[in-house]
């Protein structure tokens, strides 16, 4: 029987790897937004060029960022708690929505969809598996 990546790595490899993964899934998606943003701003030129360069990176660092914080989270829970559950991914999806909406006047809310949703997804990739 084959043992899972998550089981052997450590959580440090595990938070670099969904930082790239999820790095590059918001480059692209800031490249796809950014043109559009950028023609209903009437952008034109340079201004146009670096209103997308800066939305790029803007998403890249974001997504990473949250990537980084909910499977560090996610990990070190569950390797505390010996346990892989629905608890670690709504407790990690709350911290990493904290985390991300803490600059927002809704940081409580944004934590509490955050950590619905990630379990959410959770329960979803777990029946699917079974």
């Amino acid at each position: 029987m084959e043992r899972d990546f998550f089981d052997e790595a450590p959580c440090s490899s595990i938070a670099v790897d969904s930082v790239i993964r999820m790095g590059t899934a918001g480059v692209i998606w800031g490249s796809c937004v950014g043109p559009f943003d950028a023609n209903k701003l009437g952008l034109t030129g340079i201004s146009r060029a670096s209103f997308v360069a800066r939305l790029v990176g803007q998403y890249g660092l974001q997504w990473g960022f949250f990537a980084a914080i909910f499977s560090f989270t996610h990990c070190g829970i569950q390797r505390y708690r010996g346990k892989k559950d629905w608890v670690n991914t709504f407790t990690a999806g709350v911290a990493a929505g904290a985390a991300f909406g803490a600059g927002t006047r809704n940081w409580k809310q944004v934590a509490g969809v955050t950590g619905l949703v990630c379990t959410l997804y959770h329960v979803a990739d777990n029946s699917r598996s079974v």
